[in-house]
């Protein structure tokens, strides 16, 4: 008899990629909340989407072998919801609020990796006196400031005076009441330590900046026993804090990941985090060899899907599915068509526009051509503003996301230049 695994957000692509998956031949997939309640909302009403959840899942005739998530907040935070109402595998809500609490999984790192964290604290973006008491807890310009409970790059902010820093509050104080709420709500379900409950959704945090080469671990952990499987090398744009591409596998040398692996199995250990998948993205200082962990993700990175598709011939959802069925995830080494692939982000520098074309399929298919595996996915529409579109940083806008794979690192950027000289897409009422 198949097994019943039933994911958060599933949407007919991402079926189609579950059906390619080892052992996908057994396994019935089935989706939980509309797709696009979760991919096209910036607000989540989390309680009304848990009740949706159990009332599709009780009325399911079968059993309920897996709930299964690879998306972020807020699906992150509800899968130990359902899984643990289920009786499905899952880490706990604890762990996981260890590692997507930013407050809270610094001060967990800082218990087994001091020297590997910044400086760092909180503060409420709506109190005047906030930037002189992050002056006190030792955090000087420049400095970096996101939600508690940051997504994505969303309300992330370098400050490099007051100024800035003032800019950056206006902003939190008008949105971070979507993120605060939900939030909230994941909070209320777990049992905190009392200095971490005082820190609420709508906190933020204040690190010192760090930098250098920006790569991520993707790992999970199983019965306890933390793997690290692969390295995706995050590439910004120069001078912005806007993602260029994602790179796999990584080129950074041998000795620098393996540091990060013992590093990220020490912290994982230490939170407690098991049964499920997760990311950690690092930073390597090259002047001064220096590690720095940037934060915790609980989930596979689902950009990085097709790159594992290209190199080892299967999206690491296997490691999800796998996992969520308490098996050891069965995941290719170097089986795919490609020897490196890219997720390439195309953006515009831009404070606001109207975007007044988008190349239609037909033409986006064209383009893909050129390059035989390339994948093009716009993000925008006509007519829509740029400041509606969900997730993104707050120096950019990526209007398209494109996926490539070649033999060599050279050879896949001179075919991102070829897919660029074809796409089209236009802008009017731009604001610079």
């Amino acid at each position: 008899m198949k097994k019943n695994v039933f994911v958060i957000g599933l949407n007919e692509f991402n079926r189609e990629r579950l059906q390619r998956l080892r052992g996908a031949d057994e396994i019935e997939f089935h989706g939980v909340i509309d797709p696009a309640l979760i991919y096209e909302a910036e607000d989540f009403n989390i309680s009304a989407m848990l009740e949706t959840a159990e009332r599709q899942l009780n009325e399911f005739d079968g059993s309920i072998d897996a709930i299964v998530g690879y998306i972020d907040f807020p699906v992150s935070t509800m899968l130990p919801i359902l899984c643990r109402k289920f009786n499905t595998r899952s880490v706990s809500l604890e762990a996981l609020l260890k590692c997507e609490h930013k407050y809270w999984s610094r001060v967990v790192q800082r218990e087994v990796i001091p020297d590997n964290i910044p400086n760092f604290t909180y503060f409420d973006p709506f109190d005047d006196e906030a930037l002189g008491k992050i002056g006190s807890a030792g955090v000087a310009f420049p400095f970096f400031v996101k939600p508690i409970k940051s997504s994505g790059s969303r309300l992330g902010f370098r400050i490099d005076s007051p100024e800035d820093f003032d800019h950056a509050v206006s902003q939190f104080r008008e949105e971070i009441g979507s993120i605060a709420a939900p939030f909230d709500y994941v909070l209320e379900k777990a049992e905190l330590p009392d200095e971490i409950r005082a820190v609420n959704g709508g906190c933020c945090m204040a690190e010192q900046v760090i930098g250098g080469r920006q790569c991520t671990i993707e790992g999970y952990v199983h019965d306890g026993k933390v793997t690290c499987y692969a390295m995706v090398d995050s590439i910004r744009y120069p001078q912005v804090l806007s993602f260029y591409y994602y790179l796999y596998p990584s080129q950074l040398p041998e000795k620098v990941q393996k540091k990060m692996r013992e590093l990220a199995e020490k912290v994982m250990v230490h939170t407690g985090y098991d049964n499920s998948a997760f990311n950690i993205e690092f930073f390597w200082d090259e002047l001064q060899d220096h590690i720095w962990l940037l934060e915790i993700n609980t989930r596979i990175a689902q950009a990085h899907c097709d790159l594992f598709e290209k190199v080892d011939g299967l999206s690491h959802q296997q490691v999800t599915v796998d996992l969520g069925l308490g098996r050891r995830p069965d995941m290719p080494q170097s089986e795919g068509a490609c020897k490196v692939a890219a997720n390439f982000f195309y953006r515009v520098f831009f404070t606001d526009a109207t975007v007044s074309r988008v190349p239609p399929p037909g033409e986006i298919e064209m383009v893909a051509a050129r390059v035989p595996g390339t994948r093009i996915v716009p993000q925008v529409k006509e007519g829509m503003r740029l400041k509606d579109l969900p997730e993104q940083d707050a120096y950019s806008y990526a209007v398209a996301h494109i996926w490539m794979g070649a033999n060599k690192l050279s050879s896949l950027l001179w075919s991102y230049e070829q897919i660029l000289k074809g796409l089209n897409f236009e802008f009017n009422d731009i604001e610079e």
